[in-house]
């Protein structure tokens, strides 16, 4: 399968609980602190996948950390509600990012927990400005499958994640339990090399997804067929004059930032 083995392996219910009951007492506190914290990757996908959740454990696919989504002006509520969870911040991290990422650590009990600020910024950037009102408690479902398609080395993790989310929602125009392709599209058709890396990962989760045994011919052909929906969306979307000078150039030149990831 593609790319490595993080996020990869067995791991039992008692495992998986320790997550999502720290989850829902995180966004509970939250909530009772008017804070707006909205939950991206795995236990994202598990939360807005209640029919083909159960794939995540059966493929392998292990929670390895509580990840968000906030706002900057929020940055010292936040910071004031993790540490009267006992959590400790790694200040190091926030610093070098220049405060647009916070990491936050609780050894004795298993816990690392990211707080992505204003955007998740790998190898293209994602935005949040006005997007975390849309959903709760996680980000909208079209962040949700750009937070998966935005990566160029892309992980069997995230090709599971992409699986269930093209499985459990159909495409649509807007955020109300359907992926905004709309939405796609549009970002898509001004950032050519956002597009380049959709459009390579979106194939690559169709190809992919054949592999798996553990999908029924029926999934592995509803899987293909929503890909080729978004794909023809997306070529659909009249392309900015930007998109279509970066075009000529190609991939000649390199489309995407490198990750550098905090350990």
């Amino acid at each position: 399968m593609a790319g490595n083995a993080i996020g990869m392996g067995e791991q039992d219910q008692g495992e998986r609980d320790k997550f999502e009951n720290e989850l829902k007492h995180i966004l509970k506190v939250a909530e009772e602190s008017r804070i707006i914290l909205r939950v991206i990757g795995s236990l994202a996908f598990q939360i807005h996948c209640s029919k083909f959740g159960y794939l995540q454990a059966a493929m392998g696919r292990a929670y390895t950390d509580i990840d968000f989504a906030a706002y900057s002006k929020q940055t010292k509520q936040i910071q004031e509600m993790m540490n009267s969870l006992g959590y400790k911040e790694n200040r190091e991290v926030f610093i070098v990012s220049e405060g647009e990422r916070a990491i936050y650590e609780r050894p004795e009990a298993g816990l690392h927990l990211d707080v992505f600020y204003e955007k998740l910024d790998f190898c293209h950037a994602i935005h949040w400005a006005g997007r975390l009102e849309v959903d709760s408690p996680t980000i909208p479902l079209a962040e949700l499958l750009l937070e998966k398609m935005q990566i160029v080395q892309i992980n069997e993790k995230d090709i599971i994640d992409t699986i269930m989310l093209l499985l459990e929602h159909s495409f649509g125009d807007n955020d109300k339990e359907v992926i905004n392709i709309k939405r796609i599209a549009e970002i898509c058709s001004t950032d050519w090399g956002f597009w380049r890396t959709v459009t390579m990962n979106l194939d690559k989760v169709r190809v992919l997804a054949q592999e798996y045994s553990q999908l029924t011919p029926e999934q592995k052909s509803h899987v293909e067929s929503q890909v080729h929906e978004a794909l023809a969306r997306i070529e659909k979307e009249p392309k900015s004059l930007a998109w279509r000078l970066r075009a000529r150039v190609g991939d000649r030149v390199k489309w995407y930032k490198d990750v550098d990831e905090v350990q």
